[in-house]
């Protein structure tokens, strides 16, 4: 196994670890693990996708584990965000996230059937990279403010994280759209 590959899985190897850090109580400072955690997750998806191009290190194995790595990965500390006391994230971003994706997925299965491979585009990078980064920030807030008991002012919460969780999912739309557009031909080829 390659290094790449070997990124990639830890990738999923960390998704049950930051799931430990962020819901064990127990564990002195579980916020900022948790963070630490789901950081190093998400470098590693920056980490194995130019180490692979750059050495002529892709393989299949990559290229199925790589995405559905960074989408678990997503997917699960937005659920958790969802759910978790100390924050309370809306559902409806979730569930928008997690509807293009599948649709995403479904029309790479369609343009499979043709031959073509869907590689990753630019808005759906920007799209990645901007919920990893939101969710960083959301964690550590949950850190300052649970771990450390840091004062935050409502606002923050409110309109700035909560703002970067929007911003996020209007790139997800923007991205699906994109994605739906280019992959329409797909769709429409029964006629």
């Amino acid at each position: 196994m390659n290094l790449p590959n070997k990124l990639t899985l830890l990738r999923v190897i960390l998704i049950p670890v930051f799931l430990v850090c962020i819901y064990v109580d127990a564990i002195p400072a579980h916020f900022l693990l948790a963070l630490i955690v789901f950081a190093v997750a998400s470098f590693t998806d920056m980490l194995d996708g130019k180490i692979a191009r750059a050495r002529g290190l892709v393989t299949n194995f990559g290229k199925f584990l790589d995405p559905l790595a960074d989408k678990v990965l997503v997917i699960t500390a937005l659920t958790v965000l969802v759910e978790l006391d100390e924050f309370r994230m809306s559902a409806i971003p979730l569930v928008i996230i997690i509807a293009r994706e599948f649709m995403v997925s479904g029309l790479r299965l369609l343009a499979a059937e043709e031959g073509v491979v869907i590689a990753a585009g630019i808005w759906g990078k920007l799209k990645t990279a901007f919920t990893m980064v939101t969710i960083v920030a959301v964690l550590l807030y949950l850190s300052l403010t649970g771990d450390f008991q840091v004062a935050m002012p409502d606002a923050v919460h409110t309109w700035v994280l909560n703002g970067l969780i929007w911003i996020s999912t209007v790139l997800t739309i923007i991205s699906g759209l994109v994605y739906l557009k280019g992959c329409w031909k797909y769709i429409d080829s029964d006629k």
